[in-house]
């Protein structure tokens, strides 16, 4: 049975390794928190012990089952089954109904995500997120990434235009002009999040800026206009 070894960070419990819980496992190993691991398939289940020895085999994914792996002593439990719906949503009440702070499910339609809402848990769409990441890119030749954090909050890190080299903060005025917020600088690889508004923008610079998805197209055609 699982029981957390490192008080200072967090555990986290994942069922189903998929492509998505099996690249969630090992990032979350890597970075040196306790993680416990569910899944029917011996073999990848196997595979993952390299990463954690709190890796367990459940063929039925029941409650009592559950417990048995100690799933309830992490701090967060992430349900990574997508295509059974059915298991999904009784694995997530399962979770939830075991007291564990924060439960995570992925889900595969905004129908799938209501229910799973509803019993409590955060809701997930890798899919969705991934292909508004990839969008975003291909739209807008100059940004690196962007992350959805909400419908109303989304990061940008985009190089510097060309139109905005030897301007300051102050003269593009991102804030007035776009309800946008320029959250930190990127110069030589080094990212300060302390922003000078007198700072003059160089060649090469990368800027993280966060707001609404349409103030970041409004901001993208007035580059591009």
């Amino acid at each position: 049975m699982f029981k957390k070894s490192k008080s200072n960070t967090t555990s986290y419990g994942i069922v189903g390794i998929g492509r998505f819980g099996y690249a969630l496992a090992i990032e979350l190993a890597k970075e040196g928190n306790d993680i416990l691991i569910i899944d029917c398939d011996e073999e990848k289940v196997a595979e993952l012990r390299e990463y954690t020895e709190n890796a367990f085999v459940v063929k039925n994914i029941d409650k009592k089952s559950l417990q048995s792996t100690g799933i309830q002593n992490c701090d967060v439990a992430v349900v990574c089954i997508g295509e059974q719906l059915d298991t999904s949503i009784l694995t997530t009440l399962n979770l939830v109904s075991m007291g564990i702070p924060h439960v995570i499910s992925k889900a595969k339609s905004a129908e799938h995500g209501e229910i799973l809402e509803k019993l409590g848990a955060e809701v997930v769409y890798p899919e969705r997120d991934m292909a508004i990441r990839l969008a975003n890119r291909l739209i807008t030749s100059s940004v690196i990434d962007f992350v959805q954090l909400s419908e109303q909050i989304n990061v940008s890190k985009m190089k510097i235009p060309d139109n905005a080299i030897g301007k300051s903060v102050i003269d593009l005025n991102l804030r007035s002009r776009f309800n946008l917020n320029i959250i930190a600088i990127e110069k030589s690889g080094v990212v300060s999040n302390t922003v000078d508004p007198h700072y003059t923008f160089q060649k090469d610079d990368v800027l993280y800026i966060c707001g609404g998805r349409d103030s970041l197209t409004q901001f993208s055609d007035w580059l591009y206009k």
